[in-house]
């Protein structure tokens, strides 16, 4: 009957442990879902900017090509 016990002790301590490592990889996964996300952020608004002032230029280029006509 001690033995069962042990047995089931030594379960339930590797079942934790591995409970432990699991928590711990799924909180490590959001903060670098986090982390992507902020950096995807930071590149969709740079493009827009860069898509703002390209569409200016290409504006001002169009009004400059209409007076040389």
């Amino acid at each position: 009957m001690a033995d069962i016990k042990q047995q089931i002790f030594q379960e339930l301590s590797s079942l934790e442990e591995l409970t432990v490592r699991l928590r711990s990889t799924a909180v490590n996964a959001g903060k670098q879902t986090d982390l992507e996300v902020a950096i995807l952020t930071e590149q969709v608004k740079s493009l827009r900017d860069k898509n703002a002032r390209a569409t200016d230029m290409i504006d001002k280029t169009i009004s400059i090509l209409k007076k040389l006509k």
